[in-house]
């Protein structure tokens, strides 16, 4: 039961903004100019190609996680469980992709193409993971969720963002109770069995028939609120979308400081030569 017993610890614990009360020039960086600053950052790493530029992305990315004072524990355990997701993809590539082998045993070759995406395809993830927990670490979720209606963003995709966001500590939850109902009916699974696997997938059902029952009635409490009526889509559409006010000229600075080094990252894949 650990390994599953710790993906709802995870689930339960996916607190992003637990260290917003830190004191740091991240923290005190407006949220909707550090939405626009970073997300520029994410786009200009997830356009990189070329392994000349994976130090440079490293490098950004280790002096905002620095400057934004966050605990590295706080990054190591968000790290930890979608790393394995990543590295379930990278571990094939060095056998799978490119022709040109540098090692051999048996009918197993290690090719340098593969070899090199994985290492790209790695650091664009670690890089990329690691500004949106700066990102959404360093202020409360609902600045976030503020911010982004303030940027002009459809009023769907952000009441998503907070309801998934919400809820997924609800689904962690869920499955912490009926795991402990597992254990305290006897089941102790050992190795993968045919009858856990059978057990594994009945859960993982439920979760998802509970899931979608609930959201159901979620969304019908909403609309007996007056979700989605005309009433409150005006008033969201009268939102001020970033009014620049005398007080924001450091978070503006420091926005196009972020603009102006995704746009070189962007201007160098373009201009250095291939690897």
């Amino acid at each position: 039961m650990r390994p599953y017993i710790g993906v709802s610890n995870y689930l339960m614990k996916l607190v992003l903004d637990r260290y917003a009360y830190l004191d740091s020039p991240l923290h005190r960086w407006q949220q909707g100019y550090k939405l626009v600053g970073l997300l520029s950052l994410i786009f200009a790493f997830a356009f990189v190609q070329n392994v000349w530029l994976l130090p440079v992305m490293i490098l950004i990315t280790c002096i905002l996680f620095t400057v934004s004072r966050l605990p590295l524990a706080f990054l190591i355990k968000r790290l930890r469980y979608p790393s394995w997701f990543i590295f379930a993809v990278v571990i094939l590539l060095p056998f799978i992709s490119g022709n040109n082998v540098i090692f051999q045993l048996g009918n197993l070759a290690i090719k340098s193409e593969g070899c090199w995406q994985a290492l790209l395809i790695s650091v664009r993830f670690f890089c990329i993971l690691t500004v949106s927990l700066v990102l959404f670490g360093t202020a409360p979720f609902l600045s976030s969720i503020k911010a982004m209606r303030s940027l002009g963003l459809p009023g769907v995709i952000v009441d998503m963002t907070l309801l998934s966001y919400r809820y997924l500590e609800e689904l962690g939850e869920t499955l912490t109770t009926m795991q402990r109902a597992m254990k305290l009916r006897g089941f102790q699974p050992k190795g993968f069995k045919r009858r856990n696997l059978k057990i594994f997938a009945q859960l993982t059902g439920s979760i998802l028939i509970r899931s979608y029952e609930r959201s159901l009635r979620i969304y019908q409490a909403m609309i007996l609120r007056g979700y989605g009526s005309k009433k409150n889509s005006q008033k969201r559409s009268n939102i001020n979308i970033f009014k620049i006010n005398q007080s924001d000229r450091p978070s503006l600075l420091a926005t196009s400081i972020a603009v102006i080094t995704g746009a070189l990252l962007i201007s160098l894949e373009l201009i250095l030569p291939g690897f």
